[in-house]
């Protein structure tokens, strides 16, 4: 039985092409369909998106005359306007969320699913099924706050091969344990990975990574400061070895030898994304506000 798309239909997004030369369907899509990949190819015959002259088909070696029309069939999933966090922005190029603690920004060999990258995956796609996102940076599993996906591989392409140049403020809001000294300062060092993952500022040379981390102190009070801060590098853990080696781990950072957890996670916050858009050319600010359980600290 033919499957009832008709309902998430939208022809308006309907291509079709014309058959020049006696061929078969699967070569014809191939060399048609630019930027899909065979594998894409083959689940639109599968799932019966493509029709000759108006039927469909799943039929990889469909014969084709000259005059044939091939269409592909635009199906969308019903409607899924939310998402389990805020979305900051969405427009045509990008989509920005505030990632909550305790969320990979994508997959790792444990965990597929609970992301935020499949999750706004599932949201686009429930916009228009061929909707994708890509990666443009991520965020650690326990930092809450801006993250940003680049909504087509151009995008994604440009933010990676000019992030230096398009971003000019990557802040974040950190509680730490006591009060660095001194209160306002730039921490340069060269950070090395262990075979065990952990994370030390080390010499220059092979395998080690500059990083360069901003910080000054906002306020003080019951053993805790909380810092603004801003990088220039954006290496793994960087700003939660940084504190460490000034003597002030983030709070709730056992493994970067913090003492305590006043509220039951990692105290940083990814609070502000400033970057020149690629599409407009404007300067363009995300922000994240402090999450509440931030000022308890100080109470």
């Amino acid at each position: 039985m033919q499957p009832n798309n008709s309902k998430y239909r939208d022809k308006s997004r309907e291509p079709s092409y014309t058959v020049a030369e006696p061929t078969t369907l699967l070569p014809f899509l191939l060399a048609t369909l630019k930027g899909k990949s065979r594998n894409n190819v083959k689940s639109l015959l599968s799932r019966k998106l493509v029709t000759v002259d108006g039927k469909p088909t799943s039929q990889f070696d469909t014969p084709l005359a000259p005059g044939q029309v091939v269409t592909i069939l635009s199906v969308s999933a019903p409607k899924q306007d939310t998402l389990p966090f805020p979305i900051l922005f969405e427009d045509e190029h990008l989509i920005v969320v505030n990632k909550p603690a305790k969320l990979l920004s994508v997959g790792n060999e444990k965990e597929k699913v609970r992301t935020a990258y499949h999750m706004v995956t599932d949201y686009v796609k429930s916009q228009h099924i061929d909707n994708r996102i890509f990666v443009i940076h991520r965020l650690d599993r326990d930092t809450s706050g801006v993250l940003m996906f680049a909504k087509d591989e151009a995008t994604k392409e440009l933010f990676q091969s000019r992030w230096n140049d398009i971003v000019t403020r990557r802040g974040y809001l950190a509680v730490v344990e006591g009060t660095p000294r001194p209160e306002r300062d730039t921490i340069h060092s060269y950070l090395v990975e262990t075979k065990t993952h952990m994370i030390f500022s080390g010499d220059p040379g092979p395998g080690a990574k500059e990083a360069i981390t901003n910080y000054e102190v906002i306020k003080s009070g019951s053993g805790y400061s909380l810092l603004d801060i801003s990088i220039d590098t954006g290496r793994k853990n960087q700003i939660r070895v940084h504190m460490k080696e000034r003597g002030c781990p983030i709070a709730g950072d056992k493994q970067y030898d913090a003492r305590t957890n006043p509220i039951g996670r990692l105290c940083l916050h990814a609070n502000e994304l400033s970057f020149t858009h690629p599409a407009t050319g404007q300067p363009t600010t995300f922000k994240a506000k402090m999450p509440r359980d931030f000022n308890r600290v100080f109470r």
